[in-house]
This record gives C-alpha cells, structure tokens and sequence, in this order.
C-alpha cells in the first residue's frame, strides 16, 4: 500500500463528512437565512428615508425606529381595518343566511318542480356526517392554527430585528465588509450597495404610487355600486394587487367581488368588469410610466424572475425577485461592453430583398489579393 494512500482516505472521508455537516446545517438553518433576506431588503427599502432624517442630525437608530413605528401603525391599522369589515360582512351573512336559503329552495322547487323545505334541508345539514367529520377536524386543528401563529408573529419578530439593525447600523455594516476588501473591490461593493438601495426603494415606491391608483379607482367604483365597507375594499385591492406578483389581482378582487355579490348578483359581475379592464390599463400603460426611471426591467424578465422566485423561495422569492434582479441587472451593465448597431432592415423586422448583401447596394466584392484578371476576347491567352 502507498504511504499517501491511508492519508488520502482520511481526507477523502473528512470531506465528505464536513459536506454532510455543512448540508445539514444549511437545510436547518434555511428559515432563519431567509428570515436574514427578507430583513435585509426591508432595511434596504427603509435605507432612503433613514438616511434624509439622519442627513438632517438625528441619530440613525431612532430615525429607523420613527420609520418602523411608522410603518407598524400602518399595518396593524389596516389589518384592524380588514378584520372589522369581515367581522361585520360574516355576521350579516349569517343573520341573512335564512334569506339566502329560502330564496335557493324557492328556485329549486320552481326550476325541478321539487317540494323542499327549509326545515328538512337544515336537518339533513346538521346530521350530516360530513358536517360531523369536519367539526371533528376543525376541533382538532385548533392547535395547528395556534401553533403557526405563534410561528408566524415569532418570524415576523426576529425579521423586524434583523431589518431594524440592518437599517440602523447600515454605515458600520458595510464598513465592516470593506474592511476585508481590497480597495478596488471595495468600490464595487459600495457601488452594488448603492444601486441595491436605489432599485429597492423604486421598486416600493412605484407599487406604493400604483397601489394608491388603484385603490381610488376602486373605491369610485365601489361607492358608486353602493357596495358597502368601500374604504377597506378599495385598500385591500390596492396593497394585495400590486405586492403579491402575477396573481395579486385576481386574488385581491375576489374580495370585492364576494361583497357585491350579496348587495345584488349583477354588481359582482361589474366588478369583474372592471377588475379585468383595469388591469389592461396598469400593465399597458401605467405601470410602463411608473417602473420606467425605478425599476428599468422588461416585462418577460420581470414575470420569469418571479417565476423562479417562486420555484426557489416561494412567496417570498415572488415579491424579492424583481428589485433583485433589477439590482443585478444595473449592475451587471457597467461590465457589458456595448457596440453599435447595424442598419440592417432585418433589424427591424423587415425581410431584406433578394440579390443583396449587408454591404450597399451596386459595390462589388473586392477580388482576393494575388488573383490574376480575367480576360475575354482575342487578345485573352
């Protein structure tokens, strides 16, 4: 046996143990570096404002901790806001729900020429067992649901941290990562940081303005429809179509629609309407006007970057995507050199005539250098 041989074996095995080692502790650690993501782009996006106040001589922690007041009080006003226009949507409907159910037997015995009643349908309702097995079931979830609140306020907690000490403590953090930096990478990371900042705030600010836009246009709707809890609605539709990516808008107005559905049936299929004809608009032109100058990304990259957020973060990679592909875009094109373009007619999608060259018209390809003329005639030998 070689004498490098047992030692090779060790290192073969040490290797493969620390990848082991490493794989494990990535995959028990993944939610807590996602939780690091989302906060450092929060802090990214509250980077702006922070530094005009701290710009102005106040202090950089609690100018950060005026701006996440700020944005808690918003927040939790608007889910207080939610929860009270459902509270009230559901008790209405329970207390209307013998109304509906008359109103859908009276149709089935007029439509099938059925003899149903109210009384008979409700027993067989509640001695159904289906209606048993999913009491069963809820009862015996009550603690899953617990389980993933307490999970959920206890991630939204530790990304509140994470983003207030990002923000706060943003100059001392990226001197801490230059210390280790040459100075030429130094500069690129300063550079990378900056557009990362500029790219995020854009990005919130014009969903910020569009959410705005479509929150007025819906409530104008809404209030002309009559459809009651207006307000709320109309912040609902505004926040969950602009910051949930690809589906937040039909998701969002699915609310709205269930609302007017109970004032009258042909007010929900109005909302529909203009649901769809608002979204035309937003993506034609609005949205367009709004990303031009903050976000400068084409739509088929902005819609495939959100796909592969998803595939690889979720929810999450769906609503980092876009700033973060723009970051690396602006980036990126500093170091791509650029040249010219030809004044081709296929660059412009027209098909060049036959019997042409890219060269101009009527020039005759030079002859190779070295080749003897041609001759015709008499005189030719």
């Amino acid at each position: 046996m070689p004498r490098w041989l047992p030692r090779a074996l060790v290192l073969a095995l040490a290797l493969y143990a620390c990848f082991q080692l490493g794989s494990w502790a990535f995959h028990q650690l993944i939610g807590l570096l996602i939780n690091i993501l989302i906060a450092f782009f929060i802090a990214l996006a509250m980077e702006p404002a922070v530094g005009r106040m701290a710009a102005r001589g106040m202090r950089r922690g609690l100018a950060t901790f005026l701006v996440f007041l700020a944005l808690m009080v918003a927040t939790i006003g608007f889910v207080l806001l939610l929860g009270s226009m459902l509270a009230g949507q559901i008790v209405d409907m329970v207390e209307q729900f013998p109304k509906y159910l008359d109103a859908v037997i009276n149709w089935g015995n007029h439509t099938f020429h059925t003899e149903l009643s109210r009384v008979e349908v409700q027993d067989s309702l509640l001695h159904s067992a289906w209606l048993k097995k999913y009491v069963q079931n809820s009862a015996t979830g009550v603690l899953d649901v617990s389980a993933t609140v307490l999970g959920g306020l206890f991630r939204l907690l530790t990304i509140f941290l994470f983003a207030f000490y990002f923000a706060a403590d943003g100059p001392r953090l990226r001197r801490a990562i230059c210390s280790v930096l040459p100075p030429a990478r130094q500069a690129e990371v300063l550079r990378a940081w900056e557009i990362a900042v500029d790219k995020t705030g854009g990005y919130l600010y014009s969903r910020g303005l569009m959410a705005l836009i479509s929150g007025i246009a819906h409530y104008v709707l809404l209030q002309i429809l009559g459809v009651p809890y207006a307000p709320a609605l109309a912040v609902w539709v505004g926040l969950v179509s602009q910051f949930i990516p690809t589906i937040g808008t039909y998701l969002a107005g699915a609310l709205p629609m269930l609302i007017a559905f109970t004032v009258a049936p042909w007010y929900a299929v109005w909302v529909l309407g203009f649901v769809v004809v608002y979204q035309q608009f937003e993506n034609y032109m609005l949205q367009p006007k709004l990303t031009a100058k903050t976000v400068d990304i084409h739509p088929a990259v902005a819609f495939g970057s959100v796909i592969a957020g998803t595939a690889l973060m979720g929810a999450v990679g769906a609503l980092i995507a876009i700033p973060a592909v723009a970051t690396l875009q602006a980036f990126l094109g500093a170091y791509v050199k650029r040249y010219d373009v030809t004044d081709d007619p296929r660059m412009h999608g027209r098909h060049q005539p036959r019997g042409t060259t890219a060269e101009a018209s009527g020039s005759a390809e030079p002859a190779p250098v070295g080749a003897a003329p041609c001759r015709t005639g008499p005189d030719a030998s």
